[in-house]
């Protein structure tokens, strides 16, 4: 029996992992919709800062309806924990029985969502788990996904590396000391075009925003915005 389930969708990694649910797993899932969360008083999606037009421009190109999940700056665990549940919960109310996530190897990222998911009765689908951040990262370039990089701490990555375009350049150019695929939070993407995609979603770079750490006060991420260019 084919589950009908909804993919988690953000940047890269969720890119792949739909991937594989669409091309190489299509008899065992229906991806039924994407499901994003967005920071209410921002427009722009949770972690990466991608404007929410931006998001509804992928969901389009990608030919999937998109389910979002509106979270109130400065969200609690306890709130993000609340929302989700209620989200899974009218999700489960469309025969949606699993969600599908981008995660490779945080065990403990893993083990939350699966024990938020089987609260509301649902499972945790992971589809590229375990494959390995070089691994992971060289297949999204050799599959022909293009991903702008949106956001990066700094205190792994220089800021010139923002709104840099995922290639093999880009991997050579890493300090040693970076996960390939951004594991640990030193960056994150913005897909643009790629197999799945009906056609690529222009855009032009905008302004850099840097963040300060909330522990050190001292400049700790480097957001980059970007335009949708529109016909």
């Amino acid at each position: 029996m084919i589950k009908k389930i909804a993919v988690s969708y953000s940047g890269k990694d969720s890119t792949l992992a739909l991937h594989k649910l669409l091309k190489e797993q299509s008899d065992q899932y229906e991806v039924a919709t994407l499901l994003a969360t967005i920071t209410k008083e921002y427009g722009r999606t949770s972690m990466h800062g991608v404007r929410e037009e931006l998001l509804d421009a992928q969901a389009e190109s990608l030919g999937l309806p998109l389910h979002k999940v509106y979270m109130p700056k400065d969200c609690t665990c306890e709130e993000y924990s609340k929302l989700m549940e209620e989200t899974c919960l009218k999700l489960k109310e469309q025969g949606i029985t699993a969600v599908a996530f981008g995660d490779t190897q945080l065990a403990d990222v893993k083990a939350h969502r699966e024990k938020m998911l089987a609260k509301v009765g649902m499972e945790g689908i992971f589809p590229i788990w375990g494959m390995g951040s070089t691994k992971v990262v060289e297949e999204i370039i050799s599959l022909g996904y293009k991903a702008a990089i949106v956001c990066l701490d700094m205190s792994k990555l220089d800021e010139s590396f923002a709104g840099r375009v995922l290639d093999e350049g880009f991997l050579q150019s890493l300090p040693s000391d970076v996960d390939p695929c951004g594991e640990n939070g030193e960056y994150h993407t913005f897909v643009f075009d790629g197999p799945l995609f009906k056609h690529p979603i222009a855009y032009e770079l905008g302004e850099k925003k840097i963040v300060d750490d909330t522990k050190t006060g001292k400049p700790r991420f480097c957001f980059i915005d970007i335009v949708q260019i529109r016909n």
